[in-house]
């Protein structure tokens, strides 16, 4: 199975979340199943992570969106434990400040972009200005309406600059996120993570639905798609957003740059140090 194909919104497709399983994993069976396939694929992103970073070419952005408890940070987890940090870098985007404020919605946005050989990972991005900003009335429809144009945009710019832009949406079931918020309550390793906000949200969840939808079927462009990652099982969206990030860095056909000193030069010069140091 291609899963860049499988698990891709196309262009001008009209996404309905209700059509989508959350809990989908494949033909595996488990965790354990997939365990080998995930190793092989972390593997992969480290080797092609450090050719990306040598080539210097191009940069790697993922955007990560979800509901509370959605995955992001697991995810995250995920990719750069597999990845040289030298080369990485994540991005997280919270309450705008009062200078972010003072500017336009994506001027946070476009001075977080990565730099050429770079991947960032974006945890929430610029499209919490059309899920938060809608859902919760911070700013007007006739001004939130305008910002998908300016969003597709803005990162067509961006791939005309030669960053590839991948964006995963980590969609999860009503009640597998209460499930995760259990299990928060009753982790002392993970109770930090809980506010009341979160419960609070969820009385939004079909306002997010309808706002997800419209972000997804608007903005997932040849330039810069987005990815419904069914992400219940957290083992499986892990498999799948490498699997992605993987098949698209292989199909830029990197190669490591020539050297920049004469290799044979040097070469000379290390066997004649090895030979007087005898």
């Amino acid at each position: 199975m291609n899963y860049t194909e499988r698990f891709r919104v196309p262009s001008g497709a009209v996404v309905k979340l209700k059509h989508i399983d959350p809990s989908f994993k494949n033909h595996h069976e488990g965790h354990k199943e997939a365990a080998k396939e995930i190793e092989q694929y972390q593997r992969k992103l480290r080797e092609l992570q450090e050719l990306l970073h040598a080539d210097g070419r191009r940069s790697l952005l993922l955007c990560l969106q979800a509901l509370d408890a959605g995955g992001k940070d697991g995810t995250i987890n995920h990719i750069l434990g597999s990845m040289n940090p030298q080369g990485c870098e994540v991005v997280g985007f919270k309450q705008p400040s009062a200078e972010e404020l003072a500017h336009d919605f994506l001027w946070r946005i476009h001075h977080a972009a990565p730099a050429r050989g770079v991947v960032t990972i974006f945890n929430r991005s610029h499209y919490e200005d059309v899920l938060i900003a809608r859902v919760h009335n911070l700013v007007p429809e006739k001004i939130w309406s305008r910002r998908y144009d300016l969003i597709n945009a803005f990162e067509s710019d961006l791939a005309a600059a030669d960053t590839h832009i991948l964006k995963f949406f980590l969609y999860i079931s009503k009640e597998e996120q209460l499930k995760r918020f259990k299990d928060r309550l009753e982790d002392p390793a993970k109770q930090w993570k809980i506010s009341e906000a979160d419960y609070k949200e969820r009385t939004y969840w079909d306002d997010y639905t309808v706002a997800y939808e419209d972000a997804l079927s608007r903005c997932s462009t040849e330039d810069a798609p987005w990815f419904i990652i069914p992400s219940d099982h957290k083992w499986f969206r892990n498999l799948v957003v490498a699997r992605i990030v993987v098949e698209r860095l292989e199909s830029l056909k990197m190669t490591f740059p020539p050297p920049t000193v004469d290799i044979e030069h040097i070469r000379k010069e290390y066997h004649s140090a090895k030979k007087h140091s005898h």
